[in-house]
């Protein structure tokens, strides 16, 4: 047990480290993609870390994620248009409707469990996109263009790819840990407890529902700061994120990374999005290459990425 907490450290210590040097690797070497494809990766694994606490540590396994990916990034876009440009606005409303929106989803669907917690988290997703793609105002289907970044006055630079790039690292770094303290905190303690039985948990008194939902609300905040980052990022915002198709990405990375484990979705989003990357530049049928190299990597490595290190540290 020993050599594989020291393994999976060092590891995470590496990435974290990685990270962190990437912009002074992308300047001396004067790539300039590896910090746009980085910096991309990065808010993805903010959204997949945040799944990640109510999918690894609560059991919650929701098909709708990526909802709060849109609502983030739409709360960024449409106060841009309505000419709403400072970040100190633009990003509190995306946390707050996320945490909303999460609060209505919650209370209905934890009503629920099993496959119809699932199907019920999908159709508000779903329900989500189509009220996007329904906003003609705001570009509908087509979507919104962004052509301003959020303005926080002058006191970072959203315009500058190192800048920005350090910003949604820093956010990262901060949902790793404060899922951290969560997960050992009592509050924490009694969200795993009811994923590993609910019923003794509710005989001894703790109510079941509303814990669930607490942290079914900070997991929704968490993915919509990732989707205010993801706008500014790409200085647009559609429909699209919010598909049913991102959520199962979202589930890869962390099922990949390893439920359950801090850096297991960060490890998960990095190893997704750089094979995506590759396997595109090759062939235009990447998606069939990537597929069956994931299958093995599901089917063989109990844990994920994190859960094969493991067991290495051990051998």
């Amino acid at each position: 047990m020993t050599a594989s907490f020291n393994v999976r450290n060092a590891v995470a210590a590496l990435v974290v480290a990685g990270l962190v040097l990437l912009p002074l690797y992308s300047s001396l070497s004067g790539n300039i993609f590896i910090l746009t494809l980085f910096t991309r990766i990065v808010i993805f694994a903010l959204a997949a870390v945040s799944l990640n606490l109510i999918m690894g540590y609560g059991g919650m396994m929701s098909f709708g994620h990526a909802a709060y990916l849109g609502i983030g990034g739409y709360a960024v876009g449409i106060l841009a248009f309505e000419g709403i440009g400072s970040g100190f606005i633009q990003f509190p409303v995306a946390l707050a409707s996320s945490a909303l929106f999460a609060l209505v989803i919650g209370a209905l669907s934890l009503r629920t469990r099993g496959v119809y917690f699932i199907m019920i988290t999908l159709a508000f997703a779903q329900m989500a996109y189509y009220v996007a793609s329904g906003l003609a105002r705001y570009g509908g289907d087509d979507g919104l263009t962004i052509y301003k970044r959020s303005d926080f006055g002058g006191l970072i630079n959203l315009s500058g790819k190192v800048q920005f790039y350090y910003l949604c690292l820093f956010c990262l770094l901060g949902g790793i840990y404060l899922v951290w303290r969560i997960v050992n905190s009592r509050f924490g303690l009694v969200v795993q407890g009811l994923r590993s039985n609910e019923a003794r948990m509710q005989a001894i008194g703790f109510p079941a529902t509303r814990y669930r939902l607490v942290c079914f609300v900070i997991a929704g905040m968490m993915c919509g700061l990732s989707g205010a980052l993801l706008a500014n990022n790409t200085d647009f915002i559609s429909p699209a994120v919010m598909y049913w198709t991102r959520s199962g990405d979202l589930m890869v990375m962390v099922i990949l990374g390893g439920m359950g484990s801090l850096f297991g979705p960060v490890i998960g989003a990095i190893v997704y999005l750089v094979l995506e990357e590759f396997l595109s530049q090759i062939t235009e049928y990447w998606a069939l290459v990537m597929g069956p190299l994931l299958l093995l990597i599901v089917l063989f490595g109990r844990g994920g990425i994190i859960g094969m290190l493991g067991r290495s540290g051990r051998d």
